[in-house]
């Protein structure tokens, strides 16, 4: 019997990635608090592996009180001290603020974070036949990352925003005969 196929950014070594491709990447994710976790998480990745990330993801969890946009966008600078203190997180000044700022925003957007994000979505684009095939940002990811810094957004470049489409489903580049392209619902 022959191996699924399978993206190859994830290795095979580490299971947590592992799971994360197989089970999460790509599948739509909906909800404000939802994406705007995704949103804070995505920026906490810049310049850093995303595997740093999912394995602090519980903590930040914790830390942000679950990413409930209205917590966040309360917090102060007493919080933010808190947040620069937590070994569990990425202690980060400009991504901390950045993170609070994005709530704040989106508190004000009046279709919410969520149908804003998902009117880029992009479920027309290319099937990726390998990895190389797969930008590192598109046309929409740049509308996205302008359309979020239009409305106060920071950390949100056109390459986080391209991560953030694949992170929640808005374009899927699972690579063609991908075990996890299959899985992923309509």
């Amino acid at each position: 019997m022959t191996e699924p196929i399978r993206c190859t950014w994830p290795g095979m070594a580490d299971p947590t990635y592992l799971a994360y491709h197989d089970e999460e990447w790509g599948r739509p994710v909906k909800g404000d608090d939802a994406v705007f976790e995704r949103v804070a998480l995505e920026a906490f990745q810049s310049g850093l592996s995303w595997l740093t990330i999912l394995r602090k993801r519980e903590n930040f969890r914790a830390a942000f009180d679950g990413f409930s946009i209205v917590k966040v966008a309360a917090y102060t600078e007493q919080d933010a001290q808190r947040l620069l203190g937590d070994p569990g997180i990425v202690r980060n000044r400009a991504k901390i603020e950045a993170a609070i700022n994005n709530a704040r925003a989106a508190l004000e957007l009046p279709e919410g974070l969520s149908d804003l994000v998902w009117r880029f979505s992009e479920p027309d684009a290319a099937v990726p036949r390998t990895m190389a095939d797969v930008p590192a940002t598109t046309p929409g990811s740049k509308a996205l990352a302008k359309e979020l810094k239009r409305h106060g957004f920071t950390f949100v470049g056109p390459t986080t925003a391209y991560a953030l489409m694949q992170a929640i489903g808005l374009v899927n580049d699972h690579i063609e005969g991908c075990l996890a392209r299959s899985r992923r619902p309509a």
